[in-house]
């Protein structure tokens, strides 16, 4: 989905600061949120189905916002779905346990099954495949031009773009049915691109951009 979250190599940004404090958290409450988004998940809410509701935040607001504010917000939206909490919880602070009807919530992941979790979207070679890869190390692809509705790891700026595969990943769960809560499995590849063939604006450069992309996102570069 092309959304405000998709912000590689567009012009009008201003700069990237690299000279930012080291460590990964400037405030203790985005080191407790970091915790809290990774532990308090549940089996209803996979990392792509989160990248998804994270990317519906509105523009205006997404960019206002600070990263982990971003994710917090995102972990009510995804916890609220899920059944994990109320909308009028999140407002008021307060646990009602009358909303459920004596059902019981899901229970969050523990530290193993997040985990486990985690895992799915890693690199998998055990992952259940019953295709051969399509394209091989060295071969010359293009990547599919456009994009659709939904969560997707293809970004704009490298769509309809020329590149060479520079390694294989196995079979990986692929994010963009993952998000709508199917799971399959694709070859990923690492695609290798000449930065002048994503931005030829900026011509004269010898640096190079890799990029994992699954099988669907290519095709063969017809000569």
């Amino acid at each position: 989905m092309d959304g405000i979250h998709d912000l590689g190599g567009k012009p009008g940004y201003g700069s990237i600061k690299i000279d930012e404090p080291e460590g990964p958290f400037h405030h203790a409450w985005e080191a407790r949120e970091w915790g809290i988004s990774r532990c308090a998940r549940t089996p209803d809410i996979s990392i792509d189905w989160w990248r998804h509701c994270r990317e519906l935040i509105m523009p205006e607001d997404y960019l206002e916002r600070p990263y982990f504010d971003s994710w917090a917000q995102t972990d009510f939206a995804t916890y609220i779905d899920a059944g994990v909490m109320s909308l009028d919880e999140v407002v008021s602070g307060i646990t009602d346990p009358d909303q459920y009807d004596k059902e019981i919530p899901p229970l969050p992941l523990n530290k193993t099954q997040v985990i486990l979790e985690d895992r799915k979207s890693a690199f998998r070679f055990d992952a259940e495949i019953d295709t051969n890869p399509i394209f091989s190390i060295g071969q010359e692809v293009i990547t599919d031009r456009q994009g659709h509705d939904g969560h997707t790891r293809l970004p704009q700026y490298a769509r309809g773009k020329r590149g060479i595969v520079h390694a294989h990943h196995g079979a990986h769960v692929f994010p963009d049915l993952s998000a709508r809560g199917e799971e399959t499995h694709q070859h990923l590849y690492s695609i290798v691109f000449e930065a002048n063939e994503l931005w030829p604006e900026d011509g004269g450069t010898n640096d190079k951009v890799y990029l994992d992309l699954w099988e669907n996102y290519l095709s063969e570069q017809s000569i």
